[in-house]
């Protein structure tokens, strides 16, 4: 090559890096002013007092949406494969190329932006049409469901409270009709087709109060507290709707009875009455009669009593049940087993499933492990100790903490000195000292002067003068 066409040819490549670094420093100049205008953008949503200031905003936040598209960064050059490898070691030290970090922060601009977008949403309403869908909602379930007479009265007594609610806030005057008597069931067929069900009443006096709510015209600025207030109500009569008595709890009631569940009681303290017997049969410890409960009742408000009564007594009758359920990825479930304590291989073959899950899943899942001691899942729940999340990695160092194995040890140690965050490291200095071994609270001893300062109070708390566990 002649001296002229080298030239030419270092003169070209200075000139693209030339209009490669204007243009980087165009969409830097373009960034620059993205982040001023979302700062502004900000302060206006937080100024925004009514739902036209609000229309503003969220004007402004499409158009800005808009603009941020448009801009394209571009990727890195490429770079010579030889290069590379010749300096594998010096690249883990180079500084990001310029197009990454203004990638970055197009990515910071662009996940600050939808986070205004959801507080533009959060700020927005309640609005009236957020009531009527409400108020639909629970007749949809009245008239959708068959009711014992039990139900019907409790049905009355609920809408009765909500429409003495309503009939406040908007100053209506929306009623039932007088002297409704609850019929329902097998009474339905002694008096006749020709009259009206609790349900259908109730439904068209809901309909009534659908229609005083729009009469209202209620605006989401000027009358929000009324919205609420109206929300509020209808939150209450939807649960109290939803813990009337079916025609179905009847049946299931009737099961009970004869299985003696009901037995324990001399008057109903609380309603549904199988709540009130689930309360007794948990003071008295009779675990048979909670399972059946558990097994019998198809309500979710029982099944959650039951499991709530099961996770507090922690009863080894409830081991195969509890399985099963931990099967289906139940948290209430796999926490029962926890509180149960027992590690047969069948607990801790279900409980290690949920190791390398998601972390729903895994924190009541390690919880329950360290709490049975299942020495089986060291190995497993170590694994997790190197895990994405902070959070994993912290539930993983306290359950092998629980458990208490020394092959944790050079784990958790390895985790007390590398790990970034402090909390993690933390936990990992508890499990040592949970362990308790001369090795494991020597290593949680040398960080008495720690950066964080849990881990401080974890190295204080050992006494070598005492003799730790073999």
């Amino acid at each position: 090559m002649s001296e002229d066409e080298g030239n030419d040819d270092e003169n070209g490549t200075e000139s693209v890096d030339r209009d490669r670094d204007r243009g980087l420093e165009a969409i830097r100049d373009r960034l620059e002013r993205f982040e001023s205008d979302l700062e502004e953008l900000d302060t206006d949503l937080e100024a925004a007092e009514t739902e036209d200031d609000l229309d503003v905003v969220e004007a402004d936040l499409d158009a800005f949406r808009e603009e941020l598209e448009d801009l394209e960064i571009p990727d890195p050059p490429e770079t010579d494969d030889d290069e590379d490898d010749e300096d594998d070691e010096d690249d883990e030290d180079d500084e990001p190329a310029p197009e990454e970090e203004l990638q970055d922060r197009y990515d910071d601009i662009e996940s600050d932006l939808g986070d205004l977008e959801d507080d533009l949403e959060d700020q927005r309403g309640p609005y009236a049409e957020d009531v009527v869908g409400e108020i639909d909602g629970v007749s949809g379930t009245i008239t959708g469901t068959r009711w014992t007479l039990e139900g019907d009265e409790e049905l009355i007594e609920a809408t009765d409270d909500f429409l003495a609610e309503l009939n406040d806030l908007l100053g209506s005057s929306v009623s039932l009709p007088e002297d409704r008597e609850p019929a329902s069931g097998a009474e339905l067929g002694e008096k006749g087709d020709e009259e009206k069900t609790v349900p259908e009443d109730l439904d068209a006096t809901l309909e009534d109060a659908t229609a005083a709510v729009e009469d209202a015209d209620l605006d989401p600025d000027e009358d929000a507290e009324t919205i609420a207030g109206l929300l509020e109500a209808t939150d209450d009569y939807e649960s109290a709707v939803d813990d009337a008595t079916e025609w179905t709890d009847l049946e299931v009631r009737e099961q009970l009875r004869r299985e003696g569940f009901f037995d324990v009681l001399d008057h109903v303290k609380d309603f549904p009455p199988e709540w009130h017997a689930l309360k007794v049969h948990e003071k008295r410890g009779n675990v048979d009669q909670i399972l059946l409960a558990y097994d019998s009742l198809g309500s979710e408000f029982m099944e959650e009593h039951c499991l709530e009564a099961l996770e507090r007594m922690g009863p080894e009758e409830a081991i195969e049940p509890m399985v099963q359920k931990a099967g289906r990825r139940d948290q209430a479930a796999i926490r029962i087993l926890g509180k149960i304590g027992v590690a047969d291989d069948q607990v801790v073959d279900a409980l290690v499933d949920y190791v390398d899950s998601n972390p729903d899943l895994q924190k009541p899942a390690f919880r329950a492990l360290g709490e049975i001691g299942a020495e089986e899942a060291v190995e497993p729940l170590a694994q997790q100790l190197v895990a994405d999340n902070p959070d994993v990695r912290s539930w993983a160092a306290r359950a092998l903490g629980l458990i208490g194995d020394t092959r944790a040890i050079e784990p958790l140690a390895d985790v007390l000195e590398d790990d970034e965050e402090d909390r993690v490291r933390a936990s990992a200095a508890w499990a040592l000292n949970r362990i308790g071994t001369k090795d494991a609270v020597e290593i949680v001893a040398e960080y008495e002067d720690d950066r964080a300062y849990l881990v401080q109070v974890e190295a204080e708390s050992v006494d070598l003068s005492e003799e730790p566990a073999a």
